[in-house]
């Protein structure tokens, strides 16, 4: 597949109109929109920002190259816009950006997609290229440019021969691995020929790991540079010299990080010790941020095991409630077969403690952790310890296993192939599940039965209190840390038996893109067009519980939309608790809505909180036409 596939006539903008960052990423948005090459402008838009979060994605030299892949993009497509006065895009280099391209990937985009995608970041490392782009005067001479170059790169013969006097490997990776970790990877390789030192580099791309380094190419090298934002595999460079930094560092320093590996200015790495992403350059994360990232990795992965069995134990509930029990009078085989597949002791949701430890054990220890975390999980769900205790055993188990990795390091190097193997699996098992069973378990079952007693002893004015501290939480970031709090605290309400917290969360996370939609439909006159044109999509978003709908907008106007949405949410999860409803469902939104006691009054908490953060969104901004 050639680039221009991707990038056609009518996703080019010869002459961007924007003048800031904000708005040239609303202008190419708006061009893929009207091109039909999306299904979600709004969603698009909101991933493009999120990926601008974790680093700026204005490289350089006059070049941004925005990009996300998400289940928005109908077509994977590139959208180009040039400014020739150039505008500030938080460029890594301080200069303003005069070339855009747009990167949108689809969610179940192909290789054949994702390699173009990646071949024209590689391109726009030329800066000759990148001045004939400066200069052309059509549509149609970009696009015989980007053809011309494109050939000519193919022509090339690139299968470069690795020779036995290698020096130099190198990683690249980038969290959606479409763009930074080929321009990485393309700058490390010209720099290093250009400097006479022979380089290999594994990139760690949308595609899968290409050009993976070996254990004897590692044995041999001098040094090693890894330039990533995102885990990548580390313990296999334990003993090698390890230069540590984000992806943007391999594209901006390429000389500079040669230089350094070739000098060897790098500490020698310890397996365990380090994680790619966190740059030894920029100051190591925040323990607070380290424990989000954690506890995140082990919810993530834990949410389907929830979703799934969640709805398959509330289908049950359409039987009887207790039609799953063999032993009960209502039984139907259907719904024993939901409940039994769904169920808690047995089913998806038992496995939700055990792999909520497993994968937060592994974000800290790396795959040595994940065995450990998840027999931890294990011994937890069966003292019926519940969320929290999984919580616990998933840290225990990931920093048992550091501790592991710290002590073992004193052994010889002929013993380095079974710590993995043996002596992590052993002794992580052994020392989590020790403490588990002897230290942890009793007293933090306790502290369950006590909560779950508390949750569902609530009533009056602190069910209310509690309603709009969840759904006030859901609309405070959208998405961000605070929403996964409030999301995290209903889903362990719901697997200790309350289902009245998490009908508030969802009613709480539904409001800020449901209240936008009805402001932005209601009070055309405070909204430009294309808000208008986003908001509408906002109401399949609210509807779908997808509270992150809301987030260009509170982007565009903080104070309001945050403050407004706050209040709507925070008043339909106290109306959700007034009214007393239960919600077995973790997710899903309207489509789950059935499944709740009382499905008209709960529409109708959610309804009022949009309501309110319409009528107070609506009535606070100024007037845009």
């Amino acid at each position: 597949m050639k680039i221009t596939d991707l990038l056609q006539y009518d996703t080019i903008i010869l002459e961007l109109s924007s003048e800031s960052k904000d708005s040239v990423i609303d202008e190419l948005v708006a061009k893929l929109e009207g091109a039909g090459r999306l299904h979600d402008p709004i969603s698009y838009k909101a991933a493009i920002l999120d990926r601008e979060k974790q680093s700026t994605t204005g490289i350089g030299e006059g070049i941004a190259i925005p990009h996300a892949k998400t289940a928005a993009v109908k077509e994977p497509s590139i959208c180009f816009g040039r400014s020739s006065k150039g505008i500030d895009y938080e460029s890594l280099d301080g200069q303003p950006s005069h070339l855009f391209f747009m990167i949108a990937a689809s969610e179940g985009a192909n290789n054949d997609h994702l390699e173009t995608l990646s071949r024209l970041s590689s391109l726009l490392m030329d800066a000759e290229f990148r001045g004939k782009l400066l200069s052309a005067s059509s549509a149609r001479e970009i696009l015989e440019l980007i053809d011309k170059k494109e050939h000519e790169s193919e022509s090339q013969n690139e299968s470069e021969e690795f020779a036995s006097s290698r020096m130099l490997l190198a990683v690249t990776a980038c969290p959606t691995g479409i763009a930074h970790t080929y321009m990485a990877a393309d700058a490390l390789k010209a720099k290093a020929k250009e400097l006479g030192v022979n380089i290999k580099v594994e990139t760690n791309g949308s595609t899968g790991i290409k050009n993976k380094l070996t254990n004897e190419e590692i044995r041999a090298a001098d040094a090693i540079i890894v330039a990533a934002d995102k885990q990548v595999e580390m313990d296999r460079f334990a003993g090698k010299p390890v230069i540590i930094v984000p992806v943007a560092q391999g594209i901006r320093k390429p000389q500079e990080l040669i230089q350094r590996a070739m000098n060897q200015e790098a500490p020698i790495y310890k397996a365990g010790k380090n994680t790619a992403g966190s740059n030894e350059d920029a100051g190591s994360a925040s323990k607070l941020g380290g424990f989000y990232k954690h506890l995140m990795n082990g919810v993530s992965n834990m949410l389907p095991f929830v979703v799934g069995g969640g709805i398959l134990i509330a289908l049950s509930f359409f039987f009887g409630i207790h039609s799953s029990d063999p032993k009960d009078p209502s039984y139907n085989p259907i719904a024993g077969a939901l409940g039994y597949i769904g169920g808690g002791d047995h089913g998806a949701f038992f496995f939700l403690v055990p792999i909520l430890a497993g994968f937060i054990a592994s974000s800290i220890a790396d795959r040595p952790g994940f065995a450990p975390g998840i027999v931890g999980g294990y011994l937890a769900a069966q003292a019926h310890a519940g969320f929290l205790g999984g919580l616990i055993a998933g840290f225990l188990a990931g920093y048992v296993v550091l501790g592991l990795k710290k002590l073992f390091d004193k052994l010889p190097q002929q013993l380095e192939g079974i710590k993995p193997v043996l002596l992590y699996p052993v002794f992580g098992i052994l020392i989590t599940g020790l403490i588990m069973l002897y230290v942890i378990n009793d007293p933090v079952t306790a502290i369950n039965t006590g909560l779950t007693s508390w949750l569902q002893g609530l009533s009056g004015a602190n069910a209310i209190l509690l309603g709009i501290i969840l759904g006030g939480m859901m609309a405070v970031d959208m998405g961000g840390p605070i929403n996964k709090a409030a999301f995290t605290f209903g889903i362990a309400a719901i697997q200790a038996g309350s289902l009245g917290p998490h009908a508030a969360v969802m009613a709480g996370g539904m409001v800020p893109p449901l209240g936008i939609a009805l402001a932005t439909t209601f009070f055309k006159q405070k909204f430009t067009e294309t808000e208008r044109k986003s908001g509408f999509t906002n109401y399949f978003m609210g509807m779908s519980f997808i509270t992150e709908g809301a987030i260009p907008f509170a982007a565009a106007d903080p104070l309001r939309v945050i403050i407004s949405s706050v209040i709507g949410s925070a008043i339909a999860g106290a109306l959700s608790m007034v009214f007393h409803i239960t919600l077995p469902a973790p997710h899903g939104g309207i489509f789950v809505i059935g499944l709740v006691n009382h499905p008209l009054l709960y529409a109708a908490a959610i309804l009022a909180g949009s309501i309110v953060t319409a009528l107070i969104l609506g009535v606070w901004k100024k007037q845009k036409i």
